[in-house]
């Protein structure tokens, strides 16, 4: 199958779950997550107007993302984050090159790129990262330590947050799995409300092409998919 049949089976997808729950299908953005694929395979995306692109690793941000070319057609926003586990020692490298941190997950990391924001000044946005599962293999805040992490970035104003993501659980039970995104939903609200977050943080990026549609049940504005686009990694 082609980049572009995949992408369109998965647009076909996120439109008619986000029909079935009277949500417009266009308030979802598709992030394609680049992990161990070629510039070619990412341009060619790109070049389709699917401009929204994750990448999982620093070494990867540095290697491919100085050389992808933006394309005038814009079916989905351009722009790069960064969606994987992040050293504090890797902020640098990366910075030029992402106007967004999925993973924020720890306070060491937060001040290190408010000091890099500083140093250039220019602002990132950022999602916090919440280990709703509790799957030890994991990243992400537990939920105890979720809103304490936030009064911890009330002090960085250069980091703009956009909302939360999460890693879903693990299984093909549907009721697990939807407990999870809700829980991550709820936290978002309650974080919004307590004035802990600023009211547009509403993004939520949650969900893979397995479970895709359990996300957008539970509220998910952003789904991240790989190898459903690309074709499996290498």
């Amino acid at each position: 199958m082609s980049i572009q049949n995949n992408l369109n089976q998965i647009l076909d997808r996120i439109a008619k779950a986000a029909q079935s729950l009277g949500r417009k299908p266009e308030d979802i953005l598709l992030l394609l997550a680049t992990k161990t694929q070629p510039i070619e395979r990412i341009q060619e995306a790109i070049d389709l107007g699917f401009g929204l692109i994750g990448e999982n690793r620093a070494q990867e941000v540095t290697d491919k993302f100085p050389h992808i070319q933006r394309s005038d057609k814009a079916v989905m926003p351009y722009q790069q984050h960064f969606i994987g586990h992040l050293q504090t020692n890797k902020v640098r490298a990366i910075f030029p090159y992402v106007q967004c941190i999925q993973s924020m997950d720890r306070a060491s990391l937060a001040e290190k790129l408010h000091a890099e924001c500083e140093k250039h000044n220019e602002t990132r946005e950022i999602f916090v990262q919440v280990n709703v599962s509790k799957e030890e293999s994991k990243q992400g805040l537990a939920t105890d330590q979720f809103f304490p992490f936030l009064e911890t970035l009330q002090e960085l104003p250069m980091l703009k947050i956009r909302g939360l993501m999460t890693i879903g659980l693990n299984a093909d039970d549907e009721k697990s799995v939807r407990e999870g995104y809700a829980h991550l939903r709820a936290l978002n609200e309650q974080a919004i409300t307590q004035g802990l977050m600023p009211n547009t943080a509403t993004e939520l990026s949650m969900g893979m092409s397995h479970d895709l549609e359990w996300a957008i049940a539970e509220g998910a504005t952003m789904i991240r998919v790989g190898s459903a686009i690309f074709g499996e990694r290498k």
